[in-house]
């Protein structure tokens, strides 16, 4: 009977042995997918944090583009501005002229006739100031156009710059979002 009795207690060891191998294998093998669970988030968090970087900096870049573009537009806006303010001198100035032209036309009529050299000189005086009148009109016409597409070019300039800081701002968020999760799974906390 003793043989028996210590067969069946190494039977026993041989099958406690074994399930205590295995639960360690078992352990261990859950462990490591553990580490390399966490280390693949750690790799993907680095990737996440850099092309957030990535995509913040050029929403900076496209920020600064968006302010020089807006600068220049309103650059021109206000060159466009000042033109329209001669041309309207000018236009005042010829309007002058030709109201001047018109009095001295019907003058020189009354005294020396309308077939008169002095009359035709003063019809040919009118036509020129007329016609400059004309050029200058349409000068500012041009120059309002043209102020009123900077106006427009810099509404637009202002909704884009607007939606680039919206951009760079969540990337910012995102950063942080990043540099936590990255945190986290190196500490754990």
């Amino acid at each position: 009977m003793k043989i028996e009795t210590l067969i069946r207690h190494c039977m026993t060891g041989t099958a406690l042995a074994g399930l205590l191998a295995t639960g360690a294998w078992a352990q261990s093998s859950s462990g490591t997918s553990t580490g390399s669970a966490q280390s693949t988030d750690v790799q993907q968090d680095r990737k996440d944090l850099h092309q957030d970087r990535q995509d913040r900096n050029a929403d900076q870049r496209d920020i600064n583009h968006d302010r020089r573009d807006l600068n220049n537009d309103r650059a021109d806006r206000n060159a466009d501005n000042r033109d329209i303010r001669h041309d309207q001198r000018d236009i005042n100035h010829d309007k002058t002229d030709v109201s001047n032209d018109k009095s001295q036309l019907a003058k020189d009529n009354a005294q020396y006739g309308k077939g008169s050299a002095q009359s035709q000189a003063e019809r040919k005086d009118l036509r020129y100031d007329q016609r400059d009148l004309n050029h200058d009109r349409t000068d500012r016409h041009k120059d309002v156009s043209s102020r009123n597409a900077d106006q427009r070019d810099i509404n637009h300039d202002r909704r884009d710059l607007n939606k680039d800081r919206a951009d760079r701002n969540k990337d910012q968020r995102d950063i942080n979002k990043d540099k936590k999760d990255l945190h986290k799974d190196k500490h754990g906390k």
